[in-house]
């Protein structure tokens, strides 16, 4: 699995200004707030961990707040499920502050967190993603139902749609699974296990394709846990292929790959326009605004964890997330949603705010 890391340090932020790589230097009074935290003891970095696809977000507030408070903030792109392990190890300072997550965090892993003496969490939710099916900008546009990407990609798929006796997956081209659809290979890059963006894609996509199958939303009604494991196990005969956790690697392979479909995060979308293009999925086509209204039916929510023991060890750790949770980053014009992000609604944004301004811990 690759991993990236962005840090954020005197040296880093001043050549970024110089080559005007993030547009003009940010130039404000400090609050009072601000000038606490520029002024308190610097013992250690902020370190972040997590989800590739909060990394870009994660990334861009952390240049934002050194800009701001000088403070160093270290994002390491780790996926979902390894940033959770990794800020679950611990409360000493060696651990991570912070844990980005393109999906809720499990309770498995909760529990593993508080098992390590991580038992006090905020959690917090930044906005909303949508998952996109994808391919290069001068390939044939896609028009599919979540149904043909259960059927293209699930291992074991029903002998019809009124007999769930189960097979190996037979189909090896798109056209073999509905005619109206091109009759190249199927060839998918997505995430590995490890990441978010895969389980949102087979608990959404997957899943909601599995439905549109009678017999199989019998078996869901009769057998819930039979159901979930034939709807989230993704073939291993070569059709999909782990992309790892680099977005920006596998846009590329796209280009290269025109007979190929990606799987990733909008914000990928959003700032590779001239490169790939959205599928349309169940007619709805991959915009910001229908991820915001919900009509995009393959989208989620993204969230960062904070934790509690750290606050007030880690200097600038809660400044830090309220600057992520300002309306200033977040909110709707905000310069998160120049990069991609879709920002909740205004009381669920206020809802945030507060658990983080009286760092208030969550439960399971």
């Amino acid at each position: 699995m690759s991993m990236k890391y962005f840090i954020i340090g005197a040296a880093s932020a001043a050549l970024l200004t110089a080559c005007g790589g993030n547009g003009p230097e940010i130039v404000e009074t400090p609050s009072e707030a601000t000038q606490a935290v520029s002024q308190s003891s610097r013992s250690q970095d902020i370190r972040v961990v997590g989800s590739s696809t909060v990394y870009p977000f994660s990334t861009k507030v952390a240049q934002e707040f050194k800009n701001k408070t000088g403070f160093n903030v270290v994002v390491e792109s780790t996926g979902s499920g390894g940033g959770h392990k990794l800020f679950c190890e611990g409360v000493d300072d060696s651990t991570a502050d912070v844990t980005n997550s393109s999906r809720r965090q499990k309770k498995s892993e909760f529990d593993l967190c508080a098992s390590n003496g991580v038992d006090e969490i905020i959690e917090v939710q930044i906005g909303f993603d949508g998952i996109v099916i994808a391919n290069a900008i001068d390939a044939a546009p896609i028009d599919m139902s979540l149904k043909d990407v259960y059927l293209g990609l699930a291992k074991d798929v029903p002998t019809s749609d009124t007999d769930c006796t189960m097979q190996p997956n037979p189909y090896t081209t798109w056209a073999d699974i509905n005619p109206a659809l091109p009759a190249s290979k199927i060839e998918v890059f997505g995430p590995p296990p490890t990441s978010g963006t895969r389980d949102a894609f087979v608990e959404i996509a997957m899943e909601g394709g599995a439905k549109k199958i009678a017999c199989m939303a019998d078996l869901r009604k009769a057998d819930k846990k039979a159901f979930g494991t034939l709807a989230h196990t993704i073939r291993e005969d070569g059709y999909w292929i782990d992309g790892g956790e680099n977005d920006n690697a596998l846009v590329q392979t796209l280009v290269n790959t025109p007979s190929a479909i990606g799987v990733f995060g909008y914000s990928f979308l959003d700032q590779n326009t001239d490169k790939i293009k959205g599928a349309t999925i169940d007619g709805a086509k991959v915009t910001f605004e229908n991820i915001a209204n919900g009509t995009y039916p393959v989208s989620r929510s993204l969230y960062f964890y904070v934790k509690s023991a750290h606050i007030g060890q880690t200097p600038g750790l809660k400044e830090f997330a309220l600057e992520f949770t300002s309306e200033q980053a977040s909110g709707p014009g905000g310069y998160l949603e120049e990069i991609g992000l879709v920002p909740l609604p205004d009381a669920e944004r206020a809802k945030v705010r507060s658990a983080v301004e009286n760092l208030t811990a969550y439960r399971q």
